[in-house]
């Protein structure tokens, strides 16, 4: 189990305890990898017998560290807000080109927009942007999967927020646990590769559920890997029909340009 987080309980099992399966990672002492317990072999009797779940001490602890973690993104919210700035969770497997995007953006919009960095190690994402002339600030987690509330409360006394119409939250590399966690974002982007399979949707169901977007990237290379974009729409509206999805290759401008328009059209205050 990922001491970090919980990761061993579901999402349903978080649902369960009446909260939003946020959990504060404040403390990071523990390592990225998960248990056995992740295995697809589990059946629904097993998930349900998890003695964590049965023990009321364990239920106790995972309710004060909920609540703390909502608290602080509420905190965070609020700073947003007091600024004006629209805040947007971006979420992915690992080498999706969230950096990428979020480099090939400035081109594209004239809305100003900063960039939380999140990573086990390096400030290398964080000295990608700053090379094009953006604003943006790195976490290095350590060992921790995913950003919490309190990781991106210290951020924000690092960033200049004045004038910023965007501040996007790049979270570390992980199809699932930066699902549960509110950093204290308004909406979510999830971006899922070419490269990566159509499969990935069904295999990660929780991450797709949560998205107000999702950026199919890499579409230069569809005619390279057998992604099939009709399996996926169908596969995605199936999870999450509320959620939109836009075809995305930063060697194509229109693509880029509906990115634009996506964000233009979701910042606070826009009708």
């Amino acid at each position: 189990m990922c001491k970090d987080c919980g990761c061993s309980l579901t999402r349903h099992d978080h649902d369960h305890l009446g909260a939003h399966s946020h959990v504060n990672s404040h403390d990071h002492g523990h390592g990225a990898s998960h248990s056995p317990s992740h295995s697809s072999s589990h059946s629904h009797s097993e998930l349900h017998t998890n003695p964590q779940l049965n023990d009321k001490k364990t239920l106790s602890v995972i309710h004060k560290i909920l609540d703390k973690n909502d608290v602080e993104a509420g905190h965070n919210r609020a700073h947003f807000e007091a600024h004006n700035i629209t805040a947007f969770n971006i979420m992915s497997s690992p080498g999706s080109g969230k950096t990428t995007l979020l480099e090939n953006l400035k081109e594209y919009t004239q809305l100003n927009y900063a960039v939380i960095e999140g990573d086990l190690e390096t400030s290398r994402d964080a000295d990608r942007l700053i090379a094009k002339g953006i604003k943006a600030y790195q976490i290095q987690t350590g060992s921790a999967c995913h950003l919490d509330a309190f990781m991106v409360h210290g951020a924000l006394h690092h960033l200049p927020l004045d004038g910023l119409d965007i501040c996007f939250v790049e979270n570390v590399g992980n199809l699932v646990c930066p699902a549960s966690y509110d950093v204290g974002t308004h909406k979510n982007i999830v971006l899922l590769s070419v490269p990566e399979g159509d499969d990935k949707i069904e295999k990660y169901p929780v991450m797709f559920r949560r998205a107000d977007v999702v950026f199919i990237t890499k579409c230069d290379l569809l005619h390279y890997f057998d992604f099939k974009l009709d399996e996926a729409r169908a596969q995605l509206k199936k999870l999450n029909p509320a959620t939109q999805i836009i075809e995305v290759s930063i060697k194509d401008g229109d693509s880029m340009q509906a990115v634009a328009a996506w964000l233009k059209d979701n910042i606070r205050g826009a009708q």
